[in-house]
């Protein structure tokens, strides 16, 4: 992996306003102060990316440190796209699997777009049509929610 010398990799949860420049910059959505503040501390393990002494890049693995655990958070700023940085923090990530994740653990994750491409390097692979992903989204305000 040719990765640019002026990257640096770093074992560390971001700060709160790290994490929410990076998740903005990147084209992630947006977190609030609260969720961040509450979320980042549960980490089981994080990456970020430096360029010089500004995070350019971070990826983490949440989850209940046995039997489940989910890479999140796989983000890189917009400028520093395309260097390999991406490769850099799955590799990071996948050396934390390789050398903590109980042999029974189920590693998952969600692949937005062509980020299927990045992650299916690693091993990952589609869960579908045996399983697919699925999220809750909370009614909006005068929304009726339409579970019983």
């Amino acid at each position: 992996m040719n990765i640019p010398i002026d990257y640096l990799a770093v074992h560390e949860t971001p700060s709160v306003q790290a994490y929410q420049a990076l998740r903005l910059g990147s084209g992630l959505s947006g977190k609030t102060d609260e969720a961040a503040s509450r979320g980042l501390p549960n980490t089981l393990f994080a990456v970020q990316i430096f360029h010089g002494a500004q995070p350019v890049g971070m990826g983490r693995v949440i989850g209940d440190g046995g039997c489940f655990f989910q890479v999140v958070d796989i983000a890189v700023l917009k400028p520093h796209q395309g260097r390999g940085l991406g490769k850099l923090i799955m590799t990071e990530i996948q050396k934390y699997i390789e050398t903590q994740v109980p042999l029974s653990g189920y590693v998952s994750l969600m692949a937005d777009g062509r980020a299927q491409e990045l992650y299916a390097q690693f091993g990952f692979v589609n869960t579908a049509p045996r399983s697919v992903g699925m999220a809750y989204r909370r009614p909006k305000l005068g929304e009726a929610n339409t579970a019983a």
